[in-house]
């Protein structure tokens, strides 16, 4: 199987603080993950003055603050980015971020240059900000929280008309179906974007996530699935991988009772790392599928099966009967399962001492 790609989601855990950031960057690199992700934004492009936080945010922060002044404090400037990157490049991981608005996502692609690009579930139904995205060229992972399979079309079809069509051609609901129903369309979408299942809550209740839709999604569209997860601990996301997940997105901090509005739903260190062991390892025990004895249990088979063996002496030419024969282990003799062909009617065809294997 395809090594599952882990995307070690550090957001806005760093708290405004570029020695914090680097300090998450360097917790990644540690946990063995693909990637460390982050988030860029202009509160002032991101939200209005009278946007009320959500429900997990303001049990994090308080009430008294907005959402734009906290975000405000999360941001990093521009400066701290290339800082991030050039950091990550010297510890030999993928930098990557989340765009949260339109001079974000230039910054991105033309300064950064990062190569790939992530929607998140609160941008899939922005279908401007989407085409935005996919007439970069570069590859995609959307993320489908809070979205109906509807939804989820309807941003495929925003991005497969980006990628088949001229920067100069007008968007139409008419022109995004016509280019999601097209041969060009549908390679364009299978070559580059990976669907990410998702419950958009912090943390996820366990009988919301509802693991089952990544086949939905990966039944309906025939693309990459993967899994961002909102839940507590790292039991979920390993059991994603179980099901097939070709990417896990999972957020981390350094320290779960930090101030800010991600911490309380987030893992630290420690436990990123038992998630990445515990992914690696069943990436390895989900094999080929092919039914067949492995190496190491043909070294059991002997041992474990049982053959049929003399239960008494037997003279040749004495007829097999339930009484002189028993089933016992090893298992290097005949087959138990010609049990009944040797007692309906087959005689000895040498002497057995009791114990011994028979062999006809």
């Amino acid at each position: 199987m395809k090594q599952t790609l882990v995307i070690a989601e550090a957001g806005v855990n760093h708290n405004g603080s570029l020695n914090m950031a680097l300090k998450l960057v360097d917790a990644a690199v540690k946990a063995g993950v693909d990637i460390v992700k982050f988030q860029t934004f202009k509160a002032k492009n991101l939200v209005t003055q009278s946007a009320s936080k959500a429900q997990y945010q303001i049990k994090s922060t308080g009430a008294e603050e907005s959402q734009l002044s906290m975000l405000t404090r999360l941001e990093l400037s521009h400066d701290e980015h290339f800082q991030l990157l050039e950091y990550c490049r010297s510890q030999n991981i993928e930098f990557l971020s989340t765009a949260f608005d339109f001079e974000s996502l230039d910054f991105l692609v033309n300064q950064i240059r990062v190569s790939r690009l992530k929607i998140p579930s609160g941008e899939l139904t922005n279908s401007p900000f989407v085409l935005a995205h996919a007439r970069t060229g570069l590859n995609i992972i959307l993320s489908t929280g809070m979205a109906t399979l509807a939804e989820v079309k309807h941003a495929l079809a925003v991005i497969a008309f980006g990628y088949t069509e001229s920067n100069n051609a007008a968007p139409s609901q008419e022109a995004f179906e016509k280019a999601f129903q097209s041969e060009a369309g549908q390679r364009a979408l299978k070559d580059n974007v990976i669907l990410l299942h998702c419950t958009t809550e912090y943390p996820a209740p366990f009988n919301e996530i509802n693991l089952n839709a990544m086949d939905t999604l990966r039944d309906q569209f025939g693309l990459v699935v993967g899994y961002s997860d909102h839940s507590k601990g790292i039991t979920i996301p390993i059991a994603a991988v179980a099901k097939r997940a070709q990417v896990i997105e999972k957020h981390f901090t350094l320290d779960c009772t930090l101030p800010g509005p991600d911490h309380p739903a987030s893992i630290e260190p420690d436990k990123l790392s038992l998630m990445v062991s515990a992914i690696r390892e069943v990436e390895q025990a989900l094999g080929d599928g092919i039914k067949i004895p492995t190496p190491s249990e043909l070294n059991n088979l002997h041992v474990a099966r049982k053959s049929l063996v003399a239960q008494t002496d037997i003279i040749k030419g004495e007829y097999f009967t339930d009484n002189n024969l028993t089933i016992k282990r090893p298992g290097n003799g005949m087959s138990p399962d010609h049990l009944w062909r040797l007692t309906s009617g087959e005689i000895a065809s040498k002497n057995y001492l009791a114990g011994e294997l028979i062999d006809e």
